[in-house]
């Protein structure tokens, strides 16, 4: 297939989570010998933040890391969607895009039908924010791919799409696996961004108390952190590494012996079921991992097994010393969830997974003249 797709930015993970699996997909794509082209806007939020704080070198960084993969950077007054639709088999237009890029597309469709169109959603945006989803016409959109049962049900309800698929995020094992070379150097880390009070009382509860209570060394990765915030954590002994490129986590996992996932609110209160990228990350490089209280309602991961769960901060103190302190139990704690992520949930289970729904779009089964015949 000749697969175009719309995101925010293939080349910048600065606070932007979905990079990882968005790098995958493609990388998994590119390795079956699917054409993709990733278009990427000139000036999106991530990129330019990256290149203000710490200059070019990230982007560099990123090709080196990532040969494989280049992306379009556009502007709304030089991009012909008519043009990519020439081209293209399958476009795939990401929720993080401006309202004139997603509506854009009914006009294309309007004039023709020689190519599937999807609408990929992996924010909570659609109940926090449903307004923002509200403004976007998706009526010619062959359908939706929401990252979770629960956004597929709240997609469903609502009417929007024709048809939606639960579509997970899922591990590039590519990049991420264990680095048992890795020397350790703290016993706790947690990577994550602070931002819009999504989680602010539950990162005291479940990772800054029992690491402070527990004297347990905590290496810090992210942004956004208000200067008050990290002063006080410096305060507590908390090592704080700031912005840490996404391909450069299984090193930094490697080096510590245990990782907490601390899930924002929306994620416990208004799409349960949704557990984001960190826990795939985490089980896919093989540390072990504790998790605050989140409800895997779909069954992705078996709790108790793939990871442990604190339900308060005392429990996540004992969860903290039992992996600490066991070293057999770790072991076993951290095969047992990549083995899972190994099982169904990499980047190549979820590429199976979009050729089925081509398949079930009929892409596979168009005209001999079609630039759709196949999907292989």
């Amino acid at each position: 297939m000749n697969i175009a797709m719309f995101y925010h930015s293939l080349v910048s993970d600065w606070n932007h989570g979905n990079a990882h699996f968005l790098r995958g997909i493609v990388s998994e794509l590119i390795s079956r010998g699917h054409e993709v082209t990733v278009y990427e806007p000139v000036n999106a939020w991530s990129r330019w933040n990256l290149v203000e704080r710490h200059g070019p070198r990230p982007i560099e960084e990123f090709h080196q890391a990532y040969p494989e993969l280049t992306s379009i950077p556009y502007q709304q007054d030089d991009l012909d969607l008519a043009e990519v639709a020439d081209e293209a088999d399958l476009v795939i237009v990401h929720e993080w895009n401006e309202d004139w890029l997603i509506n854009g597309w009914n006009k294309i469709r309007a004039q023709r039908a020689d190519f599937r169109l999807l609408f990929h959603d992996t924010h909570h945006r659609a109940v926090s924010d449903p307004n923002a989803i509200g403004r976007v016409n998706l009526s010619a959109y062959d359908g939706v791919l929401a990252f979770g049962e629960v956004l597929r049900e709240v997609y469903r309800a609502k009417g929007w799409g024709q048809s939606v698929w639960t579509w997970h995020e899922a591990a590039d094992v590519r990049m991420f696996q264990p680095m048992p070379d890795q020397a350790k150097e703290t016993d706790l880390i947690w990577i994550g961004n602070w931002g819009d009070d999504e989680r602010t009382q539950e990162l005291e509860e479940f990772l800054f108390r029992p690491a402070r209570e527990l004297g347990t060394r905590l290496k810090l990765h992210g942004v956004r952190y208000p200067e008050s915030v990290l002063e006080r954590l410096a305060a507590q002994g908390v090592e704080y590494g700031g912005w840490l490129p996404n391909f450069k986590v299984p090193q930094a996992f490697a080096r510590a012996r245990v990782t907490v996932h601390v899930p924002r609110r929306p994620y416990t209160r208004i799409l349960q079921g949704i557990p984001t990228i960190r826990p795939f990350e985490a089980m896919a490089c093989g540390i072990p991992l504790i998790c605050a209280p989140w409800n895997d309602r779909e069954q992705l991961f078996t709790p108790g097994q793939d990871y442990l769960v604190a339900h308060d901060s005392e429990d996540m103190k004992r969860h903290l010393h039992n992996v600490l302190n066991d070293q057999d139990f770790a072991r076993e704690l951290a095969e047992h969830g990549r083995n899972t992520i190994l099982s169904r949930h990499t980047c190549a289970h979820r590429i199976d997974e979009l050729l089925e729904i081509c398949r079930t779009l009929a892409v596979a089964e168009s005209g001999p003249h079609s630039k759709l015949a196949t999907v292989g």
